[in-house]
């Protein structure tokens, strides 16, 4: 059988690297199938989509998964079932960003379930495939059948000695202030992700727009192969009743003023707003007689959409909110901190009706996150976990673990807080914080931030600056021109706004940022008003929790461990281990510390930590005693260890004894060391000699006695 023949477009990165993008080879039983190269990097992305959806379903029931495969760099996976299992948290963020990218190009009324699948078969060293995946699974659905207005690309832009990267493999992203994906259609940004190493807001959007031109050309070259696949015509489907244009204008004539009044009034409380519009609707569905031929689904839709449009004109048209507030009008901020005596640090930060309770714990090594993946693998020494249960938003559901949501927003809050982080020789610890979520109304990552920064700051983590967070929205009217950007969102406001745009940062710049457009051409200049006045929310907030505590306590709380990092010369590694680990196993028992050594670069590093101070400077005592360097002419307090004919053996430092011979011991000439020394005395010496050869150890006692007087004759 021949090899079929496949399509194929490419294109180059501003580096000059290739990509290219190929169908009708792989996977053809997928409506969609693509494969992407990048030099030895390969990702296969299918997608396929049902011709019909089920009854009921009103919504696109998409999954989006993307996952590396450890053949793909010569790996075999850690574990006992030896296969690829659930996703990792790595590959459902990845899986993420592009579900975000791809959702929101979905006809709004197709319905049918589609499975987009991304692939990692081969990978080379230092690449970072997930800048990739996006661009994989466009080109599978533009290079089908499926509804889908796009394509869409996404590409990471990083920043090194002030120039702009696309794609930066791992290597350079290291050295990079920026670290951010990118997404967009050929005329319009859909979404941003990143961290900055406090970054301006001008900074921030050059980067966008950098990364935008590369998009372009992506874009460009999934037309083309969707030309050259024959793939431009899409599926005809119905999934919907058929619009009744005379029920839509007659419940919109009927209700929107009402609705418009209801937003118009500025209630507060999200319950007694969700009551009123509830009233409305409800009052509507229950007035219809039992035998109406009036489509309840379609009249459902029709109220929420009349609730959306009034909603959102009451706000362009009176410059307020649904809670009554100003445009860029922070809701109340209310934090404490200490607020759990048993936790390293802890904090609460609540603003408006949106709560978070954060902790922080600190360990030692051995606490750290192990990372065994087919890209990254290795050790986290900072972790963030977000959890969010039902009854923070008044609702009662089984609690499953953590979903993507959870994962996405801890990942953001992570992202926002490790930029301020001491590096880690300047802290010893790994960290651990975990926010839950106790109340939610508004974006609840944001707080995780806020209450995560006053959390450290609680435990004396010593960050380089606090570090608040923002989620803002839009709403516009393309016929109008009108628009508003809201500071610090609603629930409410997300759901019928065109951005969702969550920024962190610091009082020197940005560290984090998320940013999902549900509107066509958002310009650069509108993005920089939105991005300034997010500035001016962060720095309010920010001002609201120092006045909680405004720099990290000066000490550790005194119920956290201590932990103390040694360094020491490589050939001293065996001499603290001793023979089978004896040394430090007996170091542990005695003091009670965990000791953990590790080789470096530089020779090894020992990890010292203990639950109270005397434990660890008993402990850093002992070991600093193994590793000193005996010095002639220091003097030593010792312990006598042996007794000969000829002298003592004299322990001065853990593990290093001397000869202290007997013509040293006093001025006057003695036979044998009966009544002048045992076994287990102690004896200030001093040291006179080290044998070149041998390096054993000469000291004295005498030449710390003063010397006897001559008997005058």
């Amino acid at each position: 059988m021949a090899i079929p023949k496949a399509i194929k477009k490419t294109f180059n990165l501003p580096d000059g690297r290739e990509i290219s993008i190929e169908t009708g080879k792989l996977a053809k039983q997928a409506d969609g199938s693509v494969e992407v190269r990048m030099g030895n990097t390969i990702l296969l992305a299918t997608v396929v989509s049902n011709k019909e959806a089920r009854e009921g379903v009103d919504f696109l029931p998409m999954s989006v998964d993307y996952q590396e495969k450890f053949a793909s760099s010569g790996k075999i996976p850690g574990g006992f079932l030896k296969r690829e299992g659930k996703l990792s948290d790595y590959e459902v963020l990845t899986s993420r960003l592009v579900d975000r990218a791809l959702r929101p190009l979905f006809p709004s009324d197709y319905h049918a379930e589609t499975q987009v699948m991304i692939q990692l078969f081969s990978l080379e060293e230092n690449d970072l495939p997930d800048a990739l995946a996006a661009l994989a699974a466009s080109a599978a659905l533009t290079a089908s059948d499926i509804p889908f207005a796009g394509p869409i690309s996404e590409v990471r832009v990083g920043r090194v000695d002030g120039k702009m990267i696309i794609n930066p493999n791992s290597k350079q992203l290291e050295e990079s202030d920026i670290d951010m994906i990118v997404a967009a259609t050929i005329d319009n940004i859909m979404m941003v992700e990143g961290e900055l190493k406090e970054i301006s807001e001008q900074e921030m959007v050059e980067a966008i727009n950098f990364a935008h031109e590369s998009i372009k050309l992506q874009c460009q070259a999934q037309l083309d192969l969707a030309k050259d696949a024959g793939k431009t015509e899409k599926r005809e489907y119905n999934h919907e009743e058929e619009p009744d244009a005379e029920l839509e204008k007659e419940i919109y004539d009927k209700y929107y003023q009402q609705f418009f009044d209801i937003a118009a009034k500025g209630l507060a409380d999200k319950a007694e707003r969700a009551r009123l519009f509830s009233e409305i609707r409800d009052g509507y569905i229950d007035s219809l007689p039992e035998d109406t031929e009036i489509s309840l689904s379609l009249a459902k839709s029709y109220l929420s959409a009349t609730q959306k449009k009034a909603v959102r004109n009451a706000t362009l048209e009176t410059r307020n909110r649904l809670d009554g507030r100003k445009l860029d009008e922070i809701r109340p901020i209310w934090s404490e901190i200490d607020y759990l005596p048993s936790a390293h640090g802890s904090a609460v930060f609540t603003r408006g009706e949106t709560q978070s309770l954060t902790t922080v714990t600190l360990g030692t090594k051995l606490d750290e996150q192990m990372v065994d993946g087919a890209v990254h693998s290795g050790y986290n020494k900072f972790i963030l976990h977000y959890n969010f249960p039902a009854f923070s938003t008044g609702e009662a559901r089984p609690n499953r673990g953590p979903g993507r949501r959870e994962v996405g927003h801890g990942n953001l809050a992570l992202r926002a807080l490790k930029q301020i982080l001491p590096t880690p020789d300047e802290l010893p610890y790994t960290i651990r914080v975990v926010s839950d979520i106790l109340e939610s109304n508004g974006s609840s990552s944001m707080a995780t931030v806020c209450a995560g920064s006053l959390a450290l700051m609680d435990a004396g983590i010593p960050i380089k600056a606090p570090v608040s967070g923002i989620a803002m929205g839009l709403i516009s009217d393309a016929e109008t021109g009108k628009y508003a950007i809201l500071s610090d969102i609603l629930g409410d406001e997300d759901h019928i706004g065109d951005m969702d745009f969550k920024v962190t940062g610091t009082e020197k710049g940005i560290t984090a940022c998320q940013m999902d457009i549900k509107v066509d051409g958002l310009s650069s200049e509108l993005m920089m008003e939105a991005l300034n006045q997010a500035k001016a929310g962060r720095d309010h907030i920010r001002n609201e929790m120092l006045k909680t505590i405004a720099a990290p306590r000066e000490d550790y709380k005194p119920n956290a461990p201590r932990v103390v990092n040694i360094e020491i010369e490589r050939e001293m590694i065996g001499a603290v281990i001793g023979p089978g680990g004896k040394v430090v196993q007996e170091i542990q028992k005695t003091t009670g510390a965990t000791v953990v050594i590790e080789e470096t670069e530089k020779g090894g590093k020992i990890n010292v930590f203990a639950v109270n101070k005397d434990s660890l400077d008993q402990a850093v005592k002992w070991i600093k005693g193994i590793v000193a360097k005996p010095e002639i002419g220091e003097v030593y307090d010792g312990i006598v260890k042996a007794i000969q004919p000829y002298g003592a053996f004299v322990e001065i430092m853990p593990g290093k004894d001397g000869l202290l011979h007997i013509s040293e011991i006093k001025h006057e000439k003695i036979e044998n060391l009966d009544g002048i020394l045992e076994i287990g005395e102690e004896v200030k010496v001093k040291l006179i000699d080290i044998d070149k050869k041998t390096g054993k150890l000469r000291l004295s006692r005498k030449v710390l006695l003063p010397k006897p007087e001559k008997e005058e004759k």
